[in-house]
């Protein structure tokens, strides 16, 4: 007899009379058996709570024999090695498919109920007078049988109760080391093999760590990302930093440019102003000079007009000339007919023919001066035309470039004052830029900011061991590092594990 029962049957003064009673009470708990079990298998069928466990009547008539032979081994009073066994097995199937105590105890209580009326009719007073009151009475053989029931259901539940520990505590140890592992960083962990009662744990735990893996590599992956791009972009600041700092010089250099610029134009418009002035004094002198031209050229008519005059008076003393020395040669013819009465006035008529000769001579000589001097009047009159025509055309000039002087100086102004909105454009962009850098500096030291606390985010994420990250994202029920296997969920109610027997 197994040391643990002995001890029971002990303390329930459970001896050897009572064992005896059981013994020769068997062959009537066989038959009322039958009857009992029903009862509960009937009750069973109705109650939700335990026809879950039941795939078929065909199960429950087999979960019913087997119920029938553990009380027979109860029956037979020896509470032996093979009625131990058989109990831990019970015990260990109730444990397993995680029947609640209430109902194997309620159980025991239906079954108990057609026995102890089974025993009552079959030891009453007057059959036990017909059997000359030989044998138990009612009230010791239901004593009996109900301590050995309860032997039985007490070793049923404690060894229900010694697996759930057992379960309880491989759960425990099992737990405690990944959640150590855990508060190291390690996400490879799993849950794996824990009794069915600890599924939804297993499963619930397994999938909670496949989520934070999953978080925690997808915030390592961006963190990384991110440290990348914000490296890129503190980069970029430096880079823009620096251009905006030599725009914003060549910028104020370009400003300065323009301001010189601007005052060239400006002395330009005022060098443009003088030169129009100067441009219409000379004009006026132009004109000045053609009227001069014009009185030079009327006085040159005049001069030949009058060279005319005396050209007729030269050729009226030539006549005179010619008309006196044809006198004094007939003055000669009288003279030579009077004789030396005549010689006298002969020689006063030679010396007047002399004069009228020198005269011609003279008249000659003045024609042709008066023709040189009337050639050269001619000449001077042409180059003084000339001259008014030239003057004609420098006035035209002069028109036009006072003309040209004018929209230049118009232009000059119209691109000083362009020049001096480019220069305040430039010299507000100048300040724009200036600011311009300094934000950038600012976003670059932000920048530098943002990466160092990215890093430090990453340093943080990579405290996790969360295997290949590549395969991450491939699976929500990928493994890495140590490979779990995700634990079942818990099975419907047409799968799951059956009762075998309620005892």
């Amino acid at each position: 007899m197994n040391e643990e029962v002995r001890r029971r049957l002990e303390f329930m003064e459970l001896g050897a009379k009572d064992r005896a009673t059981i013994a020769e009470m068997q062959p009537l708990l066989d038959t009322l058996l039958d009857g009992a079990l029903e009862r509960f298998y009937n009750m069973a069928r109705k109650t939700p709570e335990t026809a879950r466990f039941f795939e078929s009547d065909a199960h429950m008539a087999r979960a019913k024999g087997k119920q029938h032979q553990h009380w027979l081994r109860i029956a037979n009073g020896r509470f032996d090695d093979e009625f131990y066994s058989s109990v831990r097995r019970i015990g260990a199937v109730h444990a397993r498919i995680g029947l609640d105590p209430r109902w194997y105890i309620g159980a025991y209580g239906i079954v108990l109920d057609g026995l102890i009326k089974g025993i009552a009719k079959r030891f009453s007073p007057l059959m036990r007078l017909l059997r000359l009151f030989r044998g138990p009475t009612a009230a010791e053989a239901s004593a009996a049988i109900v301590k050995a029931a309860l032997i039985d259901m007490e070793l049923s539940i404690s060894i229900y109760f010694e697996i759930q520990d057992a379960e309880r505590q491989k759960a425990l140890d099992q737990l405690s080391d990944v959640l150590a592992r855990l508060s190291k960083g390690d996400l490879t962990i799993t849950l794996s093999d824990l009794p069915a009662a600890y599924a939804s744990l297993e499963s619930g735990f397994n999938d909670s760590v496949i989520s934070l893996r999953q978080l925690i590599a997808e915030v390592s992956g961006r963190a990384q990302s991110i440290q990348m791009g914000s490296d890129e972009i503190a980069q970029a600041s430096e880079d823009l930093a620096s251009r905006t700092e030599a725009n914003a010089a060549s910028l104020e250099e370009t400003s300065a440019a323009l301001v010189q610029v601007d005052n060239r134009l400006k002395q330009s418009a005022e060098y443009s102003v003088t030169t129009l002035a100067q441009a219409d004094d000379a004009i006026a002198k132009v004109n000045t000079g053609r009227d001069s031209a014009e009185c030079a050229v009327r006085a040159m008519t005049l001069v030949n007009e009058s060279a005319t005059g005396i050209d007729s008076v030269i050729e009226g003393l030539d006549k005179i000339a010619f008309q006196t020395r044809v006198l004094a040669m007939n003055a000669a013819v009288e003279a030579g007919r009077a004789g030396e009465a005549g010689r006298g006035f002969a020689v006063v008529a030679d010396l007047v023919s002399a004069l009228a000769m020198r005269a011609e001579e003279e008249a000659k000589r003045a024609r042709d001066q008066l023709t040189v001097t009337k050639t050269q009047i001619a000449g001077a009159v042409d180059a003084v035309k000339a001259v008014d025509g030239s003057l004609v055309g420098i006035s035209a000039g002069v028109k036009e470039v006072h003309k040209l002087l004018g929209t230049m100086t118009d232009d000059n102004r119209a691109q000083s004052q362009t020049v001096s909105e480019i220069t305040t454009a430039i010299s507000t962009m100048d300040r724009s830029t200036q600011q311009n850098a300094a934000m950038v500096e600012q976003t670059s030291a932000a920048a530098r900011t943002m990466t160092s606390e990215v890093r430090a985010l990453a340093d943080s994420a990579a405290r996790f061991d969360v295997g290949h990250t590549g395969s991450a994202k491939q699976s929500g029920h990928a493994r890495i590092g140590v490979q779990s296997q995700r634990s079942p969920k818990p099975s419907s109610p047409m799968t799951a594990p059956r009762l075998v027997s309620m005892t």
